[in-house]
């Protein structure tokens, strides 16, 4: 047989994450955990309610939560790449748990005052913080197809988001309120035992005894390096203050005064929905430049706040809010494979830190400034000046040289890892 009869061995393709023992119980764990999460701004909402707080109590009180998120989330990166990220993971759903059964204990047997709610709640914040940097870390370590795996976490977030708020609103009617506290704990404790066995997995975190702050400054030499990711966050921060911040509470109030209560719900799961098949999409779409597709399929997003706001039809606005969810989650998809695959395991933690506070840290300040500038120009011609944002900040990102260079492999070059 000559070399040119020799037949070519095609690579094979990675095996299906659900074949990964710790890919399961990792997926349990999240799943648990999302749940959880999904469950918990309900009975948060009932609870300071029922206490007699009012709807300024429930923004004390989900300001309470998020700030410690905001303002530790570096030190939790920092944290898991020191001491590993199942660690800091389990010890902060153990965390959580304590904080829901003692909030469930307090509306269940005391007389509940709202610094006692928001010290519970700044206190989940806190371990929520220690918990979000070592998602990314976690995943190359249980599933060799990085991108499928992270689909499938699309999907479970995508129901959790959906069935999680139904649960808690059941448990809160027929139950009480104390004890959807006790089933949120309960999914924090089932996240922690999942999560226990894979403490063996092996780690690769440097050594030494490097002091905090200068292991924060090696995260952030590794992020400023990627021009394509320092890119990618800055222009996704944008897009928070100026789209995700007035989307949500502007497009929820004109939908409801659109089609009623009724149909913001089934809009809502139409958005659900959408995430759902968005994710599935990312399990079978394998582009060539993973943040172009996903910044392509994001620009679905810009319909969502202009659907509202030229007040089109229920059926459109659902059809909108599907396509949104679809962009939406192929994107999460496109941009968590490229942030695990491209950026070393040993400051992962670290870069996806800085990855979630460049994220989330301007949403709330687009919410605050939300219902001033309805007032001043209407919130209709908010949301058109929202949609073209979201247009405006996908195109400067497409814009991007190294965005648009950035392939499914990382370059030799960028393979390199922190000293620290």
């Amino acid at each position: 047989m000559t070399t040119d009869e020799i037949p070519e061995v095609l690579p094979s393709a990675p095996p299906s994450p659900w074949r990964s023992a710790p890919f399961r119980l990792f997926f349990t764990a999240r799943s648990a955990s999302l749940l959880a999460d999904g469950m918990l701004m309900v009975s948060l909402t009932s609870a300071v309610l029922g206490t007699g707080y009012g709807a300024s109590g429930v923004g004390y009180a989900l300001a309470a939560w998020m700030t410690p998120i905001v303002l530790l989330v570096l030190f939790g990166g920092v944290l898991a790449d020191r001491f590993s990220p199942q660690i800091m993971m389990v010890a902060a759903d153990l965390v959580r748990m304590v904080a829901m059964v003692a909030m469930g204990a307090l509306l269940a047997f005391a007389d509940t005052r709202l610094w006692q709610i928001m010290a519970l709640m700044a206190l989940s914040g806190a371990a929520t913080a220690l918990f979000q940097p070592g998602l990314a870390s976690i995943i190359p370590q249980v599933a060799q197809d990085i991108q499928r795996a992270n689909a499938l976490l699309r999907v479970s977030e995508a129901l959790s988001a959906l069935l999680g708020p139904g649960l808690a609103g059941l448990l809160v009617a027929y139950w009480d309120v104390a004890g959807s506290y006790t089933v949120i704990a309960a999914a924090y404790a089932l996240s922690a035992l999942g999560l226990l066995p894979l403490r063996r997995l092996a780690t690769r975190r440097t050594e030494g005894d490097a002091p905090i702050l200068q292991r924060l400054a090696a995260g952030w030499q590794e992020f400023r390096s990627r021009n394509w990711l320092w890119s990618v966050i800055g222009i996704w921060a944008l897009f928070g203050l100026f789209v995700f911040g007035p989307a949500l509470p502007l497009g929820a109030s004109l939908i409801t005064e659109q089609h009623g209560a009724n149909g913001f719900g089934w809009i809502a799961s139409a958005d659900g929905a959408g995430t759902v098949i968005g994710g599935l999409i990312g399990m079978r779409v394998r582009p060539g430049r993973p943040i172009v597709a996903g910044a392509l399929a994001m620009l679905c997003f810009a319909l969502n706040p202009l659907a509202p706001a030229l007040e089109w039809s229920f059926t459109a606005t659902a059809a909108a809010h599907v396509l949104g969810g679809v962009g939406f989650a192929f994107w999460g998809v496109m941009w968590a494979t490229s942030v695990q695959t491209h950026i070393p395991l040993a400051v992962l933690s670290r870069v996806s830190a800085y990855d979630v506070a460049g994220s989330i840290m301007v949403i709330p300040l687009g919410r605050a400034l939300a219902g001033p500038a309805a007032e001043a120009f209407g919130a209709n011609r908010v949301l058109v000046f929202s949609s073209v944002m979201a247009l405006v900040c996908l195109g400067a990102m497409l814009c991007v040289p190294a965005v648009r260079r950035l392939g499914p492999e990382p370059e030799i070059a960028e393979a390199t890892t922190a000293s620290v």
